[in-house]
């Protein structure tokens, strides 16, 4: 019997957390990584299209300060 095996699976898309967790003074983003404080607790828990969408926007957060 001959399966086809199944293609691997991309590796998940990991933080952006440099280790630098400040919120920044108007209390919108971590100075670090540039995510919010709802981004950063939901981490864990989003699927790789929302965490995907979130690192596109980052560079457009960095832009704006």
């Amino acid at each position: 019997m001959c399966g086809t095996a199944s293609p691997p699976r991309p590796p998940r898309v990991v933080s952006p957390c440099i280790g630098i967790c400040t919120i920044d003074s108007r209390g919108s983003y971590c100075i670090g990584c540039k995510r919010t404080l709802d981004e950063i607790g939901r981490w864990s828990i989003m699927d790789d299209v929302e965490r995907r969408r979130i690192i596109d926007e980052l560079p457009t957060r960095t832009r704006q300060r």
